[in-house]
């Protein structure tokens, strides 16, 4: 039995909270949502997010220390954008002994991956403790429901992801472990750019006859293909792309009508702008900030790539959805 700490307690926050009770280990929930910490200490669920999982014998707090005062495993569930700040956050309450376990994926603003970030953050304050990327085909609400689905556990010190997996699998939810974190950050995020083009599809199929899926599995192996060649280039290795960091993930973020990503694709593709499509989501959608942030990446290492700068091209309203797709493919 491990102690978990998980900071953020979203869809993916929670379902992982579910699971591992379930799997008899103790976990702490950390959230800055007042309405999502009053639902869980009084109620047992977590009603904005996942209301139909109960949460019972989960200790929840909007305190960051209280959240770590026992936990030896300290799981990052947070948004891409704040995840850097609640690092610095955490920083005086950690203990040489706890271990950092990141759920976000992708670049910073300045350009290096999340993960490799925490690091640095981390040994600036002369803090050696390990930090493993965790990503794969998990929709949260079929993972708190006890659905069967796999994940790689990834860290650049192997033995550290070898004892993760050891420890935090469990009967449904099957871990692998690698040395190559670059590679599934860069896939946990690239999956979610694919996501979205593989979401204008559904939506254009909505409003007319020229959507469907043909049209989403020829953006599948598209953006699958390019990713392949564009994130061995950007130094992850092609293993990779056949694992379920890699083609699992893509493959369920693109398909799922849980998948946020591909619901404001689909938004998009009937016809909203991106101000409209994210005004009816309640869920951060990262498929967009990893657009804009790969593009910025790719253009200062000299790359052109002609998926992800076409839907920059839609985001921007510079073109409309369905020109998208027949720009994606030709």
């Amino acid at each position: 039995m491990s102690h978990i700490a998980i900071l953020g307690l979203g869809n993916w926050g929670t379902a992982l909270a579910k699971t591992w009770l379930d799997a008899k280990h103790e976990i702490s929930g950390w959230t800055i949502e007042k309405e999502v910490y009053e639902s869980i200490t009084t109620k047992s669920i977590n009603e904005k997010y996942l209301p139909d999982i109960e949460l019972s014998k989960m200790y929840t707090t909007m305190r960051l220390e209280e959240c770590l005062e026992h936990a030896e495993i300290i799981v990052l569930a947070l948004p891409s954008s704040v995840i850097l700040d609640v690092v610095k956050d955490l920083i005086p309450f950690l203990r040489p002994s706890h271990v950092l376990i990141d759920l976000a994926k992708g670049f910073t603003p300045d350009g290096g991956s999340i993960s490799e970030t925490i690091t640095e953050i981390l040994r600036a304050e002369n803090k050696l403790n390990p930090v493993a990327v965790m990503t794969g085909p998990t929709i949260a609400p079929e993972v708190a429901k006890g659905v069967i689905t796999t994940a790689l556990v990834a860290c650049n010190d192997q033995s550290i992801a070898e004892k993760l997996v050891q420890r935090l699998t469990t009967n449904h939810l099957l871990l692998q472990a690698t040395d190559d974190p670059l590679g599934a950050e860069l896939w946990g995020a690239y999956k979610n750019i694919v996501a979205v083009a593989c979401g204008i599809s559904d939506g254009l199929k909505k409003i007319t006859e020229k959507g469907g899926d043909n049209l989403k599995a020829a953006i599948f192996a598209r953006g699958f293909s390019e990713g392949c060649l564009l994130l061995s280039e950007m130094g992850a290795k092609s293993s990779t792309a056949f694992g379920p960091a890699g083609i699992g993930d893509l493959y369920v973020t693109a398909a799922s009508p849980y998948g946020r990503n591909r619901t404001l694709g689909e938004k998009l593709g009937s016809g909203l702008n991106l101000e409209e499509a994210r005004a009816e989501m309640h869920m951060v959608s990262e498929g967009v900030s990893a657009t804009y942030i790969f593009h910025q990446k790719l253009k200062d290492m000299g790359i052109n790539n002609h998926f992800i700068s076409t839907l920059k091209s839609l985001l921007d309203n510079e073109i409309d959805a369905e020109t998208c797709l027949t720009t994606l493919l030709s």
